[in-house]
């Protein structure tokens, strides 16, 4: 696998950590579910290593979480590896006729989507799949789970070239 797809499936899995822009429009007798995704506004911090190639690589990322239109969040954000940088925006919203959270997002890598929140109390969580094809052809598999829990953000992914069986992963950790 060339180097130049090794960074372009970086960029793609980041971008996939990041999700957000929501279809569906708020109610505003979901309070509760608004005020919890208000909790997220401000700047955020993180950084990881990525893991499975021939030594892990660093990277840093910031995201913005602002106020959006019709009680959503919209975010922007941005993140720096070796030689590649990305960055994505979107919005997250509670869509209150089907009793769920949507992020979704856009992304400088080229990929758009759609995920549904699971909510756990006070936690969300978003999880994004989504089967792909390097330069070459060649089938990948790429996975994010965003977690929004209390006063954090997580972000663990993973890309899986099925050719070659090998697998990158990353968790970052996000902070105020």
């Amino acid at each position: 696998m060339g180097e130049y797809v090794r960074k372009l499936l970086r960029a793609t899995m980041v971008a996939l950590a990041l999700s957000g822009s929501v279809l569906a429009p708020v109610a505003s007798h979901a309070a509760g579910e608004i005020d919890l995704l208000d909790s997220y506004i401000g700047d955020w911090r993180g950084e990881g290593a990525l893991v499975g190639g021939d030594q892990p690589e660093p990277f840093r990322c910031r995201l913005g979480v602002s106020q959006g239109n019709l009680n959503k969040i919209n975010y922007t954000g941005r993140c720096t590896l070796v030689n590649a940088t990305l960055s994505i925006s979107g919005t997250i919203a509670y869509n209150e006729a089907e009793r769920r959270y949507e992020a979704a997002m856009s992304s400088n890598a080229g990929y758009t989507g759609l995920a549904i929140g699971r909510q756990s109390g006070g936690n969300i969580s978003f999880d994004l799949r989504e089967q792909a094809k390097d330069r070459a052809g060649s089938d990948v598999r790429i996975g994010a789970r965003i977690l929004l829990v209390g006063e954090s953000i997580t972000v663990d992914f993973e890309v899986e070239f099925n050719n070659s069986g090998d697998v990158l992963t990353a968790s970052v950790p996000f902070s105020r």
